[in-house]
């Protein structure tokens, strides 16, 4: 038996359950794994509402890191005791898990089981915005939404150094202030500037090549506006609601844009992609060129209360649920 949070039926963050459930052994090609500490994603949420309808009940959840505690048949250059962390794989909201090994990756000394928790999702994705979404040249001037939070942190100081000067939207003065210290040259408060006329003053009305929107519904449109001819709108979550439906019409309008939404996990479905990915992002935060800020933490049975203080906006860089 382990413990784990489990959702039976869709809605706020009262339907998380705190219980116990059966773990079977690990079968062949797969891991039992000890968890040390557990990531905290938007993703869990859209799961957790129905947004994301995956099959009921389930264990919330895509990201964690810990210890190995017992391998399966045909598990190579995996051994217990081994430091190991994932990200993309649903269930991460128990004590201790199964997972295919070929989906987890090993830790190296130098990052914490709460960094990695806190990195390996938001990391990851970064990484494939910035390299391979939109690959980043020195001299681009790009918009990160959401600038202050687990990602957006991440991006700022990615882009920074692939030479980007970077633009991000935050929420507060505070925020800002966050933001700055993390590789944003152009922090903008909603609801004290206009972002559309900021992106326009800074470029000096050229406009950007890419917009990184996390944020969905309330600044979809106004994005677009904010690139130039050909520019590229990323959408890559929907933390205010969903997107309304474009009609590509226009696209063409604004300046033959181009749009895309892209899942980290096509980008590592194989096992290759996965591992250059995260050592990418174990380089970076190793050689103290990211810094991953966890800002938040929360035992994992008190899961519900870090899901309101997401959704309440409230937090800033990762959150991170200790076993």
């Amino acid at each position: 038996m382990t413990r784990a949070m489990k959702v039976h039926r869709t809605g706020g963050p009262d339907v998380l359950s705190w219980e116990s459930i059966e773990l079977e052994k690990p079968g062949p090609g797969q891991i039992r794994l000890k968890q040390a500490a557990i990531g905290l994603n938007f993703i869990d949420v859209y799961h957790r509402t129905g947004l994301y309808p995956v099959p009921l009940p389930f264990v919330p959840g895509q990201e964690g890191a810990g210890t190995v505690e017992a391998v399966g048949n045909n598990v190579k250059n995996i051994k217990v005791g081994d430091r190991v962390a994932y990200a993309g794989e649903l269930g991460a909201y128990a004590e201790t898990r199964i997972i295919d090994a070929d989906r987890v990756v090993a830790l190296p000394g130098s990052i914490s089981f709460e960094q990695a928790a806190g990195m390996m999702l938001q990391g990851m994705t970064a990484r494939m915005l910035l390299r391979e979404t939109y690959p980043i040249q020195p001299g681009d001037t790009i918009l990160v939404h959401a600038a202050a939070g687990g990602t957006g942190l991440i991006l700022c100081q990615w882009a920074a150094q692939l030479g980007a000067t970077v633009i991000g939207t935050v929420s507060s003065i505070a925020k800002a202030k966050l933001a700055r210290a993390h590789g944003c040259h152009h922090p903008i408060i909603h609801g004290e500037q206009d972002f559309v006329a900021e992106v326009s003053r800074i470029t000096a009305g050229k406009r950007l090549p890419v917009v990184y929107d996390s944020i969905g519904r309330d600044t979809f449109l106004r994005s677009l506006d904010c690139l130039r001819y050909r520019g590229m709108m990323v959408s890559f979550g929907q933390s205010s609601g969903p997107v309304e439906p474009l009609a590509p019409m226009q696209l063409a309008l604004r300046g033959s844009l181009y749009l895309t939404r892209p899942l980290l996990r096509h980008h590592i479905e194989k096992r290759h992609d996965l591992v250059a990915s995260a050592n990418d992002l174990f380089d970076m935060v190793g050689s103290k060129r990211i810094h991953i800020e966890i800002n938040q933490t929360y035992a994992l049975s008190d899961a519900a209360k870090a899901h309101s203080a997401l959704e309440d906006r409230t937090t800033t860089g990762s959150t991170i649920l200790t076993v």
